[in-house]
């Protein structure tokens, strides 16, 4: 009687452990589950007629192509609104360069049905004017980006360093800076919200940089300048503009192993992703 006592004893102990287990266990991996992100590319100016030859490696002199001029959206249920790269808004930069269709980003996300004060987070691919002279449209965002890449590019007190960074923008990158918006991203493979992790060895510039986004069809990555075009990809040529050629084909190759799919991969420049993608506004495809 002794022995089945204990064996009672011992059984109902071990419903107990497991019943508490079984409680616990669903919250701890729930916590470690990833926010689903949607992903969206806006529109917000063509530049025509641009050389082909300024986007990819040895292309025909002759060819020229419309460029998409675009910005990334990222929506979640979590609370942040996240966009890849800030577009450009200068009016010097409109009479230079003269783009078809122009509308202001913030402007531009709003036809993806956001404010601009709702923007929590922007991640600068890299310190060119077309990328980054936006950033200041987004009131409340934290400002990603590579530690090197600012410190590459302005001195302490804000001079410019590295030619690739023009003067307004680096007074605005030194203010950002003062204000304590900027969020330094110190290397490869970070994941610097829950589901998007940002990537170098692109080499647009001196650190460059782009993004892995967990959404429901699964690894999208936004390549931004590190890969203008689709036929960057295809045909295995380096971008025109880079610090480093054999980093940037390196880069795209590994673009692969990170997405779920090549066709997941968006390039920065390439209007051929309006047509590739669902239309869901004016000038705004959801990427899946």
């Amino acid at each position: 009687m002794k022995t089945l006592s204990v064996l009672v004893y011992l059984s109902r102990r071990i419903v107990v452990a497991v019943t508490t287990f079984a409680c616990f266990a669903p919250i701890a991996v729930s916590a470690q589950v990833a926010p689903t992100w949607e992903a969206y590319a806006i529109r917000y100016a063509t530049v025509p007629a641009f050389r082909v030859s300024g986007l990819i490696a040895g292309a025909d002199t002759s060819r020229r192509l419309d460029l998409a001029m675009s910005v990334w959206l990222l929506k979640s249920s979590s609370g942040r609104t996240v966009l890849v790269d800030a577009g450009f808004q200068r009016a010097d930069l409109i009479a230079r360069w003269k783009p078809a269709g122009f509308m202001r980003p913030d402007s531009a996300v709003a036809r993806a049905g956001v404010k601009a004060t709702d923007i929590t987070d922007v991640i600068i691919s890299h310190i060119h004017w077309d990328h980054f002279d936006g950033a200041d449209l987004f009131p409340n965002a934290r400002i990603w980006i590579q530690r090197e890449e600012v410190d590459h590019h302005i001195d302490a007190g804000g001079a410019v360093l590295d030619r690739a960074i023009d003067a307004p923008d680096a007074l605005m990158l030194t203010t950002l800076r003062a204000q304590g918006r900027l969020a330094y991203v110190d290397g490869d493979a970070q994941e610097i919200i829950p589901g998007i992790t940002v990537y170098t060895g692109g080499k647009h510039t001196f650190q460059s940089q782009y993004a892995g986004v967990h959404t429901a069809e699964g690894t999208v990555v936004i390549a931004s300048d590190n890969m203008y075009l689709y036929e960057n990809l295809e045909k295995h040529l380096p971008i025109a503009q880079t610090v480093n050629a054999a980093s940037n084909l390196a880069a795209q190759l590994r673009m692969v192993t990170l997405a779920t799919s090549p066709r997941l991969i968006v390039p920065g420049h390439d209007p051929a992703v309006f047509a590739r993608f669902e239309m869901v506004g004016v000038g705004v495809v959801r990427i899946r």
